[in-house]
């Protein structure tokens, strides 16, 4: 991080997708990206894309007259993950199916167990026997 009295102005990112585990090669078949004009020591990168393997990234800082070299390129990927949501503990007004998840503004899960809650004998439908409790 510079200090205070820096003369840079700004910073430029740039970063590209690779194909392989490991550190930067020297020959990539992909082109860097290039983010210019990056003011502060923080970025947010956006737009990436889900379960890319692996991505270069490197830096420099400019001041008004001049860039400098780049950082020494660092290797990392946007990490992919696998869920499911469960039908039975999911909120009342979701409605889950195999892959597809539908919103259902009726609630139709509490419709259903008053339902049954009516046939069973012994039963009244209070609310500790409710699925939103």
């Amino acid at each position: 991080m510079p200090d205070e009295d820096s003369k840079i102005d700004h910073y430029v990112l740039e970063y590209r997708k690779t194909n392989f585990e490991g550190p930067p090669r020297a020959k990539e078949d992909q082109p860097w990206m290039v983010i210019e004009g990056i003011k502060g020591t923080e970025y947010t990168l956006s737009g990436l894309k889900f379960d890319m393997k692996y991505m270069n990234f490197r830096v420099r800082a400019c001041n008004k007259a001049v860039a400098g070299e780049f950082s020494e390129p660092v290797t990392l990927e946007t990490r992919a993950f696998m869920f499911r949501l469960d039908a039975s503990t999911c909120h009342q007004n979701l409605r889950v199916e195999e892959l597809s998840v539908e919103w259902d503004a009726t609630g139709g899960k509490v419709q259903d167990v008053k339902a049954r809650e009516k046939d069973s004998k012994g039963r009244t439908a209070s609310p500790a026997n409710s699925p939103a409790r």
